[in-house]
């Protein structure tokens, strides 16, 4: 009678222990994970559009003021004092923070996507209203022009910066869906500019556009509608990105899903089309 030999607790040299399948496929999946959220070279050259966008962005800026040097009206403090002005100045600083962002990591901190988002509101926002003013001046007594730096402001660049916000949704699709507080971000800064441009309008004699004076709109009435149109535009655009983020984000999700379940082999791969 032979007695058996003890199993080896060691497999045998190239034998594949039971866990071995699973952890394989596990880097596998964390590997496909991290290349579906990190392409690198399309975040460098995000970055590098971001940045080039700011430049844009400032050469816009400075035209507009060497524009209005030449009215002898000009003053500085009022040229500051359109929206437009002050949220090109925050898109400057949010594209050169984002494209420093791009060109660094593998994905935007969640601080910014949101801060990007709430300017790019601002940006198209700016770009409306204005476009409404534009279509308005001739029924109100006043001139608007349309140099080549209103137009950058108000249109080219709140155009690109639209492709860009939906090409870095599209490549670097975040793994938490933007949440819907973030319209909560948006107002603060619109209120606050408003009730300061309401107050030292009433000093000074002069507003930046025409629903804010109470002379041309009929009064305190006229401007409450004005303000609670232009609020609710924001709110809209602010809801329109969030909803698309989200989407966005939801598909991406269910594609890495899907691609790490057919790593693993849990589903059979998607026949072609």
């Amino acid at each position: 009678m032979h007695r058996r030999a003890p199993e080896s607790a060691t497999p045998a040299r190239g034998q594949q222990t039971p866990a071995a399948p699973q952890a394989a496929s596990a880097g596998q999946g964390g590997a496909l994970e991290r290349g579906a959220a990190r392409p690198r070279p399309l975040r460098v050259g995000l970055g590098v559009y971001r940045l080039a966008l700011a430049g844009l962005e400032l050469l816009a800026l400075f035209g507009n003021f060497n524009y209005v040097l030449g009215f002898s009206s000009f003053a500085t403090n009022n040229f500051f004092s359109y929206f437009t002005i002050q949220s090109a100045m925050l898109a400057v600083v949010m594209l050169i923070a984002g494209g420093i962002a791009a060109l660094l990591r593998e994905r935007d901190p969640h601080w910014l996507s949101i801060m990007r988002t709430v300017v790019m509101c601002y940006l198209l926002v700016s770009g409306i209203v204005f476009a409404v003013i534009v279509a308005q001046a001739s029924t109100r007594a006043y001139r608007v022009d349309v140099p080549w730096s209103d137009t950058l402001l108000h249109f080219v660049v709140p155009a690109l910066a639209l492709v860009g916000w939906f090409f870095d949704a599209v490549i670097s699709p975040r793994s938490d869906p933007m949440p819907w507080s973030t319209l909560g971000w948006v107002l603060p800064f619109p209120v606050a500019w408003l009730i300061f441009t309401l107050i030292r309008g009433a000093d000074v004699g002069w507003y930046p556009y025409f629903f804010l004076d109470p002379a041309q709109v009929g009064g305190a009435l006229g401007i409450a509608f004005y303000c609670l149109l232009v609020l609710g535009i924001f709110l809209g655009v602010a809801a329109m990105l969030v909803a698309v983020s989200r989407r966005i984000t939801a598909r991406a999700t269910k594609l890495r899903e899907r691609l790490l379940r057919e790593q693993t082999g849990q589903v059979p791969p998607a026949p072609a089309r």
